[in-house]
């Protein structure tokens, strides 16, 4: 065979023997699949039923996802460094040349949200964008989605970029709510653009057929919290640990990789997240419609069986929030009824019945994900349907469930919405077993305890024996070790056996820990459940609260300097300043103990903090105190890393050479304190480094460009008439720019008038002035 007839590949058997006739289809011949008016090399554009799952939109030209991964690096460089960008035009203002790229971007998105917002790499692209989009363009690209919303939030990376979207439009609603809008610029582009409000009211429209199926959906779920939280922002408090939940785990770990997500512009930095409680009235509506639908396609069994899925769990925590917000929880068939196994429609049948417990909700007191939900139920559930909760769940139950490790989180949220005699049984149950549940650290269920006496402001002595027989501690002479047990989480036994700070372990105290080598833990190292409650005895009232105050000022001062120097037992020294319970004295005199070691203290990066809170505290008597105490210890301070932002505060120099004008300073700095804080009058020094707000600001000290004030009281006589006689001739001789022969003589005009000036001078002159004058 010729050369130029021979084929790769393998040969196929033929499977006409004739071969194919001459009237056959090209198309058949070939097999191919295309349409036989078109050519082959034409791809016609999938379907929707026959679109990928991963791109139901169609795929991103490589050429744009190359441009916007350039879009991504630039924008992210300017939320992480906040850099101006650099112009080859000196007059574009900086957020001026931020627009004109953000708005080629746009212009490039134009027609490609969709298949942008369902890419793996274009998708964060669009989120960083949304936090910079003003309220018009929030809007025309919101409304470029609509319709799209079901299956955008059914998509592994869209579903993130509508999250997003809901959160940064809490902003541009509460501007609409208050009459603030944007202006539309003329377009030939018919058709009337909707207000983001109509446009999130139609998306509710949009979700709420399906909204049953979406619960369960894996990225959908995230989705609808994100909008509920959009309609309701009151319903969680800002601080809420359901806020921090929209997202999965996994996704708020990729996210955080990302870096900030905020405005690139500067004057959109107070976006209106302190507006939250903004919204028009049509939004309670619309989340009420949405439990409405809940309600009537879901039965109670159904109901009940979301709160043991992962998914669809935190959703219906937060439908109950808002039905308890809204004031529908507490009627027979709500939701909470539902998950409460007919518990409010009970009550309301009999309100003297004493159900039996059911065993559906003593499965969620020990599920990981299902104690969650009654979390919510034990916190927003009507009083009476609390009332029953608690004497059949929790009643002669506290001291297993409050050492169990997943219901005692349950308990100490029940314990939160106590009264006083329910408070005094609970301590009376639990105080055999507090000291195993401090061996074990978990202490969740004794702080919740102090935390309520404060605020019931009763039992406050209670629970003070309670946190004594955490520790076993019985004998009075032994409560100055209550701060030193209570930080270790351990009994007075185990904290006295423990070797001296200093000395190695022994190899019982040993832990391997895995991926490292053998190291030892430290048994002195201060644990955060300890510290917590101590920070909460402190905001009990006196003579209460003296227990941790006493036990510190019996400690020596090296165990005191370990405390101010690690990062978790220093909180407890923070709230013996900042608590409003603890008496002025005892604040007083705790910050007075310190004086002849705040060197020491404030050798730290730590304890540097604390040495802040003390001489903000310090009134200005007590301020000369503690800095008289510091003087022989300037040399050190100055060497020191953290001291030296202390010693700037405290500005020994002037308090050595002009201490009344130091006094004076302090005083006026401890005024300003008072006022809101307010910037004191005086300048900075030229020092660089942090300070704690607040702190007193020292003199400017003059530059050597600067010229020199003239001192108010001249130090000899002489001095005041060689001030007298030249004035300000002599300053103007040093910085003006004259020849040389015109300095020389009005140099000579000068020593005349000197000369002069002394002979005039009168009589009757000291001793020190008469030999300077003889000897001129």
């Amino acid at each position: 065979m010729p050369r130029e007839l021979r084929k790769r590949g393998k040969k196929h058997k033929k499977s006409n023997e004739h071969g194919p006739s001459e009237d056959q289809p090209l198309q058949a011949q070939k097999g191919c699949h295309e349409k036989p008016s078109e050519p082959s090399w034409i791809i016609s554009i999938p379907q929707a039923e026959d679109a990928h799952p991963e791109a139901l939109f169609g795929y991103v030209d490589p050429d744009i996802k190359a441009y916007f991964r350039t879009v991504d690096e630039q924008i992210r460089a300017w939320q992480e460094d906040e850099r101006q960008p650099e112009t080859d035009n000196d007059d574009l203002d900086p957020n001026e040349a931020k627009r004109l790229f953000f708005v080629a971007a746009l212009n490039e998105m134009t027609g490609k949200e969709k298949q942008l917002a369902t890419d793996p790499d274009c998708s964060v692209v669009l989120e960083r964008m949304a936090h910079s989009m003003d309220d018009f363009v929030r809007r025309v690209f919101i409304d470029s989605l609509s319709g799209s919303f079901e299956a955008l939030s059914k998509h592994r990376f869209a579903s993130h970029v509508c999250q997003t979207l809901f959160s940064v439009a809490s902003g541009s609603i509460s501007r609409e709510t208050k009459g603030i809008l944007p202006e539309v610029p003329d377009t030939e582009d018919k058709g009337e653009l909707r207000t983001l409000t109509q446009l999130v009211l139609d998306i509710c429209e949009e979700f709420r057929p399906s909204f049953n199926s979406l619960i369960m959906d894996p990225f959908a779920s995230h989705v609808l919290r994100s909008l509920l939280l959009l309609l309701c922002p009151t319903v969680l408090p800002e601080d809420s640990s359901a806020h921090k939940s929209v997202r999965s785990k996994k996704s708020t770990s990729w996210k955080v990789k990302q870096g900030k997500m905020k405005s690139v512009f500067s004057s959109d930095k107070g976006d209106a997240q302190d507006s939250r409680a903004l919204v028009p009235s049509e939004f309670r509506d619309a989340a009420a419609r949405f439990l409405q639908t809940l309600k009537s396609g879901l039965d109670a069994n159904e109901v009940r069986a979301l709160a043991a899925n992962k998914v669809a769990s935190p959703l219906l925590q937060l439908v109950l929030e808002i039905e308890a917000d809204q004031g529908g929880a507490s009627f027979p068939g709500s939701l909470m009824d539902r998950v409460l196994v007919g518990m409010i429609t009970a009550y309301h049948s009999d309100p003297d019945i004493s159900p039996e417990a059911s065993d559906y909700l003593v499965t969620l007191l020990r599920d990981p994900t299902s104690s969650h939900l009654l979390e919510t139920l034990v916190s927003r559930c009507p009083g009476q349907a609390f009332n029953l909760i608690w004497k059949t769940y929790f009643g002669g139950n506290l001291a297993r469930l409050a050492f169990h490790p997943v219901a005692n989180f349950v308990v100490a949220k029940a314990v939160e919405r106590l009264d006083s005699s329910q408070l005094g049984g609970a301590l009376d149950e639990l105080r055999s077993s507090l000291s195993k549940m401090t061996k074990s650290s978990r202490t969740g269920v004794l702080r919740a305890l102090i935390d309520r006496s404060c605020t019931l402001e009763s039992h406050e002595k209670d629970v003070c024996e309670a946190t004594f027989a955490a520790v076993e501690i019985s004998s009075p002479e032994h409560r100055k070790e209550l701060v030193s047990c209570v930080l270790l989480l351990k009994s007075l036994e185990e904290y006295q056996a423990l070797p001296p700070a200093g000395e190695p372990l022994a190899d019982t105290d040993r832990k391997k820990k895995s991926g490292r080598k053998s190291e030892a833990e430290n048994p002195r190292e201060p644990k955060i459940q300890g510290a917590l409650i101590l920070q909460s005895l402190l905001r009990l009232k006196e003579p209460h609260c003296l227990i941790v105050v006493d036990s510190i000022s019996e400690l020596s001062m090296e165990d005191l300097m370990g405390i101010a120097h690690n990062a978790t037992s220093s909180r407890v020294l923070d709230a013996i300043i900042e608590s409003p319970t603890v008496s002025f004295k005892s604040k007083r005199r705790f910050t007075m103990s310190l004086i002849g070691h705040y060197h020491t203290l404030v050798d730290d990066r730590i304890g540097s903090r604390v040495g802040d809170r003390c001489w903000n505290f310090a009134d200005p008597y007590l301020r000369e105190k503690i800095a008289r105490s510091l003087i022989p210890f300037e040399n050190f301070l100055a060497a020191s890393f953290y001291g030296k932002f202390f010693a700037r505060n405290l500005n020994l120099y002037l308090l050595q050479r002009r201490p009344e004008e130091w006094k004076t300073l302090q005083s006026n700095n401890k005024a300003n304190a008072h006022k809101a804080k307010q910037p004191s009058s005086q300048a900075p020094t030229s020092h660089s480094g942090p300070s704690a707000p607040g702190t007193p600001v020292v003199p400017k000290i003059r530059s050597l460009d600067e010229p020199s004030k003239k001192r108010s009281a001249p130090e000899d006589e002489i001095d005041a008439v060689f001030e007298a006689a030249l004035g300000n001739k002599t300053k103007k001789a040093a910085v003006g720019h004259v020849s040389a022969q015109q300095a020389r003589g009005s140099m000579d005009q000068q020593m005349s008038e000197v000369l002069g000036a002394i002979h005039m001078a009168p009589a009757g002159q000291s001793g020190r002035t008469k030999k300077k004058r003889k000897h001129v």
